[in-house]
């Protein structure tokens, strides 16, 4: 009978155990992201002594070249990611999804494996001809998979954070896209943008973008529109919240949802929390 090799995982963690002893070993998580040549992983801070043997081990099984390890939350409207390096060299790699090329700082900028369906989802609404603002672009994490996807379409794609406002320009060259992609640099709420342009607005900020609901609604053409609002809910019942506050403030904001909206989970986010996506057709006064 033939014996299947074991699962990188396990074989790093049998590493850790001759490093660290049987504790350490049995408290190493399974799960890590791989961003291209750059692994992220979420180490317990007492397994970080251990930085060293863990880089080493996981370089070696997956022939990354660099090892990273989150120290906290994702950090303000700037979305900083808090890492720290285990080992290797340079953080900077690619990720290709779905015929998309994304370059990135992995310690500098945020890359969500997690969101990798929803890009998917999102760049197969967008119809032909539509303009859509994306008010947290990133590194054109929705934008760029929707516009190959649409090759009439027009997007405006707005980053407030200058490191991921480099990388959203280098992305929209990389994929050919920078006829149909104009990236701006700056606060979408004070950026200028043409209010009543937009048949589709996307609010992709964690942990809940409604705040910026007025702001979408002034951008919307009249009479309808659409919104994509994403925000982190508990878990239990976590689309039924996520439709209540989404329209709730549409109509508080002076928006009239035209259709009931269709709440997705995205992915679980922390401890009894989900992240939902809220897509609401909007008849603008």
């Amino acid at each position: 009978m033939r014996s299947g090799r074991r699962p990188p995982a396990e074989r790093v963690r049998e590493r850790l155990r001759q490093a660290a002893g049987d504790e350490a070993a049995a408290a190493m998580p399974r799960g890590y992201q791989r961003l291209g040549k750059v692994l992220v992983l979420r180490l317990p801070r007492f397994l970080l002594p251990y930085g060293t043997v863990l880089a080493d081990a996981w370089r070696r099984e997956l022939g990354v070249e660099t090892v990273l390890t989150y120290l906290g939350p994702i950090e303000g409207e700037l979305r900083r990611p808090r890492v720290e390096r285990l080992g290797g060299g340079s953080t900077v790699t690619e990720v290709v999804e779905h015929g998309v090329r994304w370059r990135l700082d992995a310690s500098k900028v945020m890359f969500a494996a997690g969101n990798r369906t929803e890009r998917h989802r999102f760049a197969l609404l967008v119809r032909p001809g539509e303009r859509i603002a994306d008010l947290f672009a990133g590194i054109g994490y929705f934008t760029l998979p929707a516009a190959r996807a649409q090759s009439t379409a027009r997007f405006v794609a707005v980053e407030k954070n200058p490191v991921a406002f480099r990388y959203l320009e280098e992305n929209v060259v990389l994929n050919d896209l920078a006829r149909q992609v104009r990236p701006v640099l700056g606060d979408n709420r004070t950026v200028p943008l043409e209010a009543g342009s937009f048949d589709r607005v996307l609010l992709g900020y964690l942990p809940t973008s409604t705040p910026w609901i007025p702001r979408a609604l002034s951008l919307l053409r009249r009479p309808l529109g659409s919104v994509h609002v994403h925000l982190v809910v508990d878990a239990h019942g976590a689309r039924t919240q996520a439709a209540e506050q989404v329209t709730a403030e549409l109509e508080r904001c002076g928006g009239m949802v035209a259709h009931p909206v269709a709440a997705r989970e995205v992915k679980p986010y922390g401890p009894g929390t989900t992240h939902v996506v809220v897509d609401a057709r909007v008849r603008v006064r």
